[in-house]
Parts: structure tokens; C-alpha cells; sequence
């Protein structure tokens, strides 16, 4: 079983920064791709960011420029920079984790609030 703890929300007040990171523990597949999506109240779940084992980074067009993810494969983290924070930003922050070897393995962290808001 793959487990996933994300760290690193909170509140945070606009213009502000936040550094996300999320552990994954567990047997993990060494070619996989670490994501980072969030949830709005009232919306549904979006991809911000991912980024595969090799580097090669994915982001929300809306999002580029100011959240950079990266990862540490040594450790199975990914991280999450988020600057220049909007209260359209705030949402529950999920951390994922997929690869496929003869099928696909997804799996999800709980999720960690971020509030902007003065």
C-alpha cells in the first residue's frame, strides 16, 4: 500500500507564499509521475501541477508563473511553491501519485487547506 502525507497549508495572506510537500512511503514504482491537484468549495478537483520522475513538469495554464513543483526522488517527495497567492487560490491541495505497470496505480494523499485571505 502507497501512502501519501501532505504538509505545508495554511493560512495565508494574499500576495503571500506557501511551500507544500507531500511524502509518499510505500512501494512505489520508480517511473511515475507526483501531482498536486486542488478542490474549491463548490467546484471540482483540478489539476495544478505535476511533474514526472525524469523532471518534465506539467502546469494549469492559469497557475504558470507562479507555482513551480518539484520533486525529490530519493525521498518520493513533491513539492508544491505557490507565490503571489490569490483568495481564488484557496482550496484543499491534494497530493497524487500514478504510475502504470500492466495497469495504473493512483493513488491520493488527504489533502491540506490552503486559505488566502486577509
Amino acid at each position: 500500500q502507497v501512502q501519501l502525507v501532505e504538509s505545508g497549508g495554511g493560512l495565508v495572506q494574499p500576495g503571500g507564499s506557501l511551500r507544500l510537500s507531500c511524502a509518499a512511503s510505500g512501494i512505489i514504482f520508480r517511473l511515475n509521475v507526483m501531482g498536486w491537484y486542488r478542490q474549491a468549495p463548490g467546484k471540482q478537483r483540478e489539476l495544478v501541477a505535476s511533474i514526472t520522475n525524469g523532471g518534465t513538469t506539467n502546469y494549469a495554464d492559469s497557475l504558470k508563473g507562479r507555482f513551480t513543483i518539484s520533486r525529490d526522488n530519493a525521498n518520493n517527495t513533491v513539492y508544491l511553491q505557490m507565490s503571489s497567492l490569490k483568495p481564488e487560490d484557496t482550496a484543499v491541495y491534494y497530493c497524487n501519485i500514478r504510475w502504470l505497470f500492466v495497469r495504473t496505480y493512483d493513488y491520493w494523499g488527504l489533502g491540506t487547506q490552503v486559505t488566502v485571505s486577509s
